[in-house]
C-alpha cells in the first residue's frame, strides 16, 4: 500500500468567497498554474493571502514565481490583488504562477530547478502529538534540496523558537548546509505581528554544499 503523506496545513477553506473571488478561482486561476516546460524561478510555499509573493514578484521582475497554498481564502485573496476590475492579470503579476494545493504534490510530478525556495512562518504544530505534522522535517528538506538549483537557496523563517531549533535539527539529517550569506528579507504584516510574541523572528538560509 503506497504511504500517505501527513497533511501539514490546517484548514482548506474559510468563510465564503465573494462572488468575484469565485469567479477568478474558477475562470482564472487555471490559467495561471504552473506547466514543467517553463523555467520557474522561485518558489514560495505556503504563501496565505499573498503578500509576500507579490512583493517578490516586484522585486524580480524577470523571473517566474511559483506560489503554493492550499488554503483556498489565501488563494483567492492573492486573486484579487493580482487583477484588475475586468479579471484580467495585472501586468507586474504576469509571471506569477500558483499551485493551488500541497507543494508535495507537484514536486513529486514535476522536475523543477529553482534558485530560491521560500517558506515563511509555516505552522510550527507546537504541541507534542501534532509534530509529526511539521512540514520541514528532514524528508521534506530533502524533496527541497531536489529541485534547487546550483548556488539555489532556501530561505526559512519562523518567529517560533522552539521550531526554529527543531528545523535546525531536522538539517543534520539532510544533505543541505547553512549559509553563511545574509538574504535580504521583504518584511509583511504577518512578521509584523510576531504571534509567537518573541523578540524577532528567525531565519535559516540553507544550500547545497
Amino acid at each position: 500500500m503506497e504511504k500517505q503523506e501527513i497533511r501539514t496545513f490546517g484548514r482548506r477553506h474559510g468563510k465564503k468567497l465573494s462572488l468575484r473571488q469565485e469567479s477568478l478561482v474558477r475562470d482564472v486561476l487555471p490559467a495561471i498554474a504552473p506547466t514543467e516546460s517553463e523555467q520557474i524561478d522561485i518558489l514560495e510555499i505556503g504563501f496565505g493571502a499573498g503578500e509576500h509573493l507579490r512583493e517578490l514578484t516586484i522585486a524580480n521582475p524577470t523571473k517566474t514565481i511559483l506560489g503554493a497554498e492550499p488554503f483556498v481564502n489565501g488563494v483567492a485573496s492573492l486573486m484579487s490583488a493580482i487583477t484588475d476590475s475586468n479579471n484580467q492579470i495585472l501586468p507586474e503579476f504576469q509571471r506569477i504562477r500558483v499551485f493551488p494545493d500541497d507543494v508535495r504534490l507537484i514536486l513529486n510530478s514535476h522536475k523543477f530547478n529553482f534558485a530560491e525556495i521560500w517558506i515563511l512562518h509555516p505552522d510550527p504544530w507546537p504541541k507534542a502529538r501534532h509534530e509529526k505534522r511539521r512540514l520541514l522535517n528532514a524528508d521534506f528538506l530533502n524533496l527541497l534540496s531536489k529541485h534547487l538549483a546550483s548556488n539555489g537557496k532556501i530561505i526559512i523563517g519562523t518567529d517560533h523558537w522552539e521550531y526554529y531549533d527543531w528545523i535546525l535539527e531536522q538539517v543534520k539529517d539532510t544533505n543541505l548546509c547553512e549559509a553563511d550569506s545574509p538574504h535580504n528579507i521583504i518584511k509583511t504584516r504577518y512578521q509584523k505581528k510576531n504571534m509567537a510574541n518573541t523578540d524577532a523572528p528567525k531565519y535559516i538560509i540553507l544550500t547545497r554544499p
